[in-house]
Protein backbone atom coordinates (compact mmCIF):
# COMPACT_ATOMS: atom_id res chain seq x y z
CA UNK A 1 0.00 0.00 0.00
CA UNK A 2 3.23 2.23 1.06
CA UNK A 3 4.39 1.67 -2.58
CA UNK A 4 0.98 2.33 -4.37
CA UNK A 5 0.43 5.54 -2.66
CA UNK A 6 4.33 6.96 -3.77
CA UNK A 7 3.00 5.98 -7.12
CA UNK A 8 -0.13 8.17 -6.97
CA UNK A 9 1.91 10.67 -5.99
CA UNK A 10 4.27 10.39 -8.48
CA UNK A 11 1.94 10.55 -11.40
CA UNK A 12 0.98 13.79 -9.21
CA UNK A 13 3.98 15.09 -9.78
CA UNK A 14 3.56 14.72 -13.56
CA UNK A 15 0.93 17.79 -14.36
CA UNK A 16 2.82 20.28 -11.30
CA UNK A 17 4.91 23.02 -12.91
CA UNK A 18 4.65 20.76 -16.15
CA UNK A 19 6.63 22.46 -19.08
CA UNK A 20 5.30 24.52 -22.32
CA UNK A 21 3.44 22.53 -24.56
CA UNK A 22 6.22 22.79 -27.81
CA UNK A 23 8.67 21.36 -25.26
CA UNK A 24 6.04 18.97 -24.10
CA UNK A 25 4.87 18.30 -27.86
CA UNK A 26 8.42 17.97 -29.57
CA UNK A 27 9.39 15.59 -26.39
CA UNK A 28 6.53 13.40 -26.81
CA UNK A 29 7.16 12.90 -30.77
CA UNK A 30 10.59 12.04 -30.11
CA UNK A 31 9.57 9.13 -27.37
CA UNK A 32 6.86 7.55 -29.76
CA UNK A 33 9.76 7.53 -32.45
CA UNK A 34 11.91 5.60 -29.78
CA UNK A 35 8.84 3.43 -28.44
CA UNK A 36 7.25 2.99 -31.90
CA UNK A 37 9.76 2.79 -34.87
CA UNK A 38 11.78 0.38 -32.69
CA UNK A 39 9.11 -1.81 -31.97
CA UNK A 40 7.81 -2.29 -35.38
CA UNK A 41 9.72 -5.55 -36.10
CA UNK A 42 9.95 -7.62 -32.90
CA UNK A 43 5.68 -6.95 -32.80
CA UNK A 44 5.50 -7.99 -36.63
CA UNK A 45 7.17 -10.90 -36.02
CA UNK A 46 5.43 -11.80 -33.17
CA UNK A 47 1.83 -10.89 -34.44
CA UNK A 48 2.31 -12.87 -37.49
CA UNK A 49 3.30 -16.25 -36.40
CA UNK A 50 1.35 -16.24 -33.28
CA UNK A 51 -1.76 -15.53 -36.16
CA UNK A 52 0.07 -18.62 -38.35
CA UNK A 53 0.15 -20.81 -35.00
CA UNK A 54 -3.39 -19.85 -33.72
CA UNK A 55 -4.76 -21.32 -37.65
CA UNK A 56 -2.62 -24.17 -37.92
CA UNK A 57 -3.72 -25.43 -33.97
CA UNK A 58 -7.56 -24.73 -34.35
CA UNK A 59 -7.71 -26.78 -37.89
CA UNK A 60 -5.53 -29.55 -35.67
CA UNK A 61 -8.68 -29.21 -33.33
CA UNK A 62 -11.58 -28.95 -35.63
CA UNK A 63 -12.15 -32.30 -36.75
CA UNK A 64 -15.86 -32.70 -36.88
CA UNK A 65 -16.66 -32.87 -40.22
CA UNK A 66 -19.97 -30.80 -39.65
CA UNK A 67 -18.49 -27.78 -38.77
CA UNK A 68 -17.49 -25.60 -41.87
CA UNK A 69 -14.18 -25.07 -42.36
CA UNK A 70 -14.31 -21.21 -42.38
CA UNK A 71 -15.22 -21.54 -38.67
CA UNK A 72 -11.14 -21.34 -38.47
CA UNK A 73 -11.22 -18.03 -39.71
CA UNK A 74 -14.34 -16.92 -37.86
CA UNK A 75 -12.14 -17.97 -34.52
CA UNK A 76 -9.17 -16.74 -35.58
CA UNK A 77 -10.63 -13.23 -36.05
CA UNK A 78 -12.05 -13.27 -32.73
CA UNK A 79 -9.25 -14.37 -30.43
CA UNK A 80 -6.82 -12.23 -32.47
CA UNK A 81 -8.81 -8.60 -31.78
CA UNK A 82 -10.16 -9.49 -28.18
CA UNK A 83 -6.67 -11.09 -26.90
CA UNK A 84 -4.04 -12.00 -28.92
CA UNK A 85 -3.41 -8.62 -30.53
CA UNK A 86 -3.76 -6.05 -27.80
CA UNK A 87 -2.58 -8.63 -24.83
CA UNK A 88 0.25 -10.02 -26.53
CA UNK A 89 1.28 -6.97 -28.04
CA UNK A 90 1.67 -5.28 -24.77
CA UNK A 91 3.22 -7.87 -22.59
CA UNK A 92 6.31 -8.11 -25.66
CA UNK A 93 6.21 -4.21 -25.47
CA UNK A 94 6.39 -4.24 -21.72
CA UNK A 95 9.61 -6.51 -21.96
CA UNK A 96 11.01 -4.12 -24.85
CA UNK A 97 9.93 -0.42 -23.90
CA UNK A 98 9.38 -1.13 -20.06
CA UNK A 99 13.15 -2.05 -19.59
CA UNK A 100 14.38 0.51 -21.81
CA UNK A 101 12.11 3.35 -20.19
CA UNK A 102 13.14 1.92 -16.28
CA UNK A 103 16.83 1.66 -17.33
CA UNK A 104 17.16 4.87 -19.28
CA UNK A 105 15.77 6.81 -15.98
CA UNK A 106 17.40 4.91 -13.35
CA UNK A 107 20.76 5.32 -15.32
CA UNK A 108 19.85 9.24 -15.39
CA UNK A 109 19.04 8.90 -11.58
CA UNK A 110 22.32 7.67 -10.50
CA UNK A 111 24.55 9.73 -12.70
CA UNK A 112 22.49 12.31 -10.92
CA UNK A 113 21.43 14.09 -14.08
CA UNK A 114 17.37 14.08 -12.71
CA UNK A 115 18.95 16.02 -9.78
CA UNK A 116 20.52 18.08 -12.14
CA UNK A 117 17.16 19.41 -13.85
CA UNK A 118 15.92 19.76 -10.83
CA UNK A 119 18.82 21.92 -9.28
CA UNK A 120 17.97 24.01 -12.80
CA UNK A 121 14.14 24.43 -11.66
CA UNK A 122 12.65 21.66 -14.16
CA UNK A 123 10.37 19.53 -12.69
CA UNK A 124 12.24 16.11 -13.81
CA UNK A 125 9.02 13.94 -13.59
CA UNK A 126 7.16 16.03 -15.90
CA UNK A 127 10.35 16.56 -18.32
CA UNK A 128 11.14 13.39 -18.86
CA UNK A 129 8.64 10.89 -17.73
CA UNK A 130 5.01 12.53 -18.96
CA UNK A 131 6.14 12.76 -22.26
CA UNK A 132 6.95 8.66 -22.40
CA UNK A 133 3.45 8.18 -21.24
CA UNK A 134 1.50 10.35 -23.71
CA UNK A 135 4.12 8.87 -26.49
CA UNK A 136 2.77 5.30 -25.28
CA UNK A 137 -0.81 5.91 -25.59
CA UNK A 138 -0.03 7.21 -29.24
CA UNK A 139 1.74 4.28 -30.25
CA UNK A 140 0.59 1.52 -28.71
CA UNK A 141 -3.08 1.28 -30.04
CA UNK A 142 -0.87 1.92 -33.78
CA UNK A 143 1.14 -1.42 -32.98
CA UNK A 144 -1.93 -3.21 -31.95
CA UNK A 145 -3.86 -2.30 -35.02
CA UNK A 146 -1.12 -3.45 -36.32
CA UNK A 147 -0.74 -6.87 -34.85
CA UNK A 148 -4.01 -6.97 -35.29
CA UNK A 149 -3.26 -6.78 -39.38
CA UNK A 150 -0.88 -8.82 -39.53
CA UNK A 151 -1.86 -11.85 -37.17
CA UNK A 152 -5.24 -12.49 -39.57
CA UNK A 153 -2.91 -11.82 -42.81
CA UNK A 154 -0.41 -14.49 -41.24
CA UNK A 155 -3.12 -17.02 -40.49
CA UNK A 156 -4.40 -16.62 -43.84
CA UNK A 157 -0.86 -17.84 -45.32
CA UNK A 158 -1.04 -20.40 -42.66
CA UNK A 159 -4.30 -21.93 -43.48
CA UNK A 160 -3.77 -21.91 -47.19
CA UNK A 161 -0.25 -22.96 -47.32
CA UNK A 162 -1.14 -25.63 -44.86
CA UNK A 163 -4.09 -26.29 -46.87
CA UNK A 164 -6.48 -26.33 -44.01
CA UNK A 165 -9.08 -24.31 -45.63
CA UNK A 166 -9.00 -22.12 -48.65
CA UNK A 167 -8.26 -18.38 -48.98
CA UNK A 168 -12.18 -17.92 -49.61
CA UNK A 169 -13.11 -19.99 -46.54
CA UNK A 170 -10.78 -18.61 -44.60
CA UNK A 171 -12.16 -14.65 -45.58
CA UNK A 172 -16.00 -15.90 -45.70
CA UNK A 173 -15.05 -16.54 -41.89
CA UNK A 174 -13.53 -13.66 -41.33
CA UNK A 175 -16.29 -11.87 -42.18
CA UNK A 176 -18.93 -13.83 -40.60
CA UNK A 177 -20.91 -12.51 -37.67
CA UNK A 178 -18.33 -9.65 -36.95
CA UNK A 179 -18.75 -7.20 -33.89
CA UNK A 180 -17.27 -3.58 -34.11
CA UNK A 181 -17.51 -3.25 -30.97
CA UNK A 182 -14.86 -5.64 -30.10
CA UNK A 183 -12.46 -3.49 -32.02
CA UNK A 184 -13.26 -0.76 -29.96
CA UNK A 185 -12.90 -3.17 -27.15
CA UNK A 186 -9.01 -4.07 -28.08
CA UNK A 187 -8.06 0.11 -28.71
CA UNK A 188 -9.33 0.91 -25.26
CA UNK A 189 -7.70 -1.98 -23.84
CA UNK A 190 -4.17 -1.10 -25.55
CA UNK A 191 -4.73 2.54 -23.90
CA UNK A 192 -4.79 1.13 -20.48
CA UNK A 193 -2.07 -0.99 -21.15
CA UNK A 194 -0.07 2.05 -22.62
CA UNK A 195 -0.40 3.73 -19.38
CA UNK A 196 0.30 0.64 -17.18
CA UNK A 197 3.51 -0.26 -18.64
CA UNK A 198 4.82 3.32 -19.40
CA UNK A 199 4.16 4.78 -16.01
CA UNK A 200 5.34 1.95 -13.65
CA UNK A 201 8.44 1.39 -16.02
CA UNK A 202 8.98 4.71 -15.43
CA UNK A 203 8.27 4.96 -11.57
CA UNK A 204 10.66 2.05 -11.61
CA UNK A 205 13.45 4.14 -12.91
CA UNK A 206 12.66 7.31 -11.59
CA UNK A 207 13.36 6.49 -8.13
CA UNK A 208 16.05 3.72 -8.77
CA UNK A 209 18.74 4.24 -5.83
CA UNK A 210 22.45 3.07 -6.05
CA UNK A 211 24.21 1.65 -8.86
CA UNK A 212 24.56 0.12 -12.09
CA UNK A 213 23.08 -3.28 -10.35
CA UNK A 214 20.03 -1.70 -9.04
CA UNK A 215 19.29 -0.30 -12.58
CA UNK A 216 19.21 -3.31 -13.93
CA UNK A 217 17.21 -4.93 -10.90
CA UNK A 218 14.95 -2.04 -11.50
CA UNK A 219 14.65 -3.08 -15.13
CA UNK A 220 13.69 -6.30 -14.39
CA UNK A 221 10.86 -5.35 -11.70
CA UNK A 222 9.40 -2.68 -14.25
CA UNK A 223 9.08 -5.43 -16.92
CA UNK A 224 7.73 -8.05 -14.21
CA UNK A 225 5.27 -5.47 -12.19
CA UNK A 226 3.98 -4.60 -16.27
CA UNK A 227 3.40 -7.68 -17.27
CA UNK A 228 1.44 -8.67 -13.65
CA UNK A 229 -0.25 -5.01 -14.32
CA UNK A 230 -1.25 -5.91 -17.93
CA UNK A 231 -3.20 -8.94 -16.80
CA UNK A 232 -5.15 -7.84 -14.05
CA UNK A 233 -6.34 -5.37 -16.09
CA UNK A 234 -7.22 -7.56 -18.88
CA UNK A 235 -9.73 -9.29 -16.65
CA UNK A 236 -11.11 -6.35 -15.28
CA UNK A 237 -11.58 -4.54 -18.62
CA UNK A 238 -12.98 -7.88 -20.06
CA UNK A 239 -15.91 -7.97 -17.02
CA UNK A 240 -16.65 -4.38 -17.37
CA UNK A 241 -16.17 -3.84 -20.79
CA UNK A 242 -17.88 -7.41 -22.32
Amino acid sequence: MKTFGAFLLFLSSLVKRGESPRILFNRTIDEAILIGIDSVFIVAVVSTFIGAVTCVQISYNLTNALIPRSTIGFMVREMTILELAPTITSIVLAGKVGSSIAGGLGTMRITEQVDALEVMGINSASYLVLPKIMAAFLVFPMLVITAMFLSILGGFFAGSLSGALSGQEYITGLRSDFIPWNITFALIKSLVFAFLVSAISSYQGFFTEGGALEVGRASTKAVTNSVIAILIADFVCAQLLL
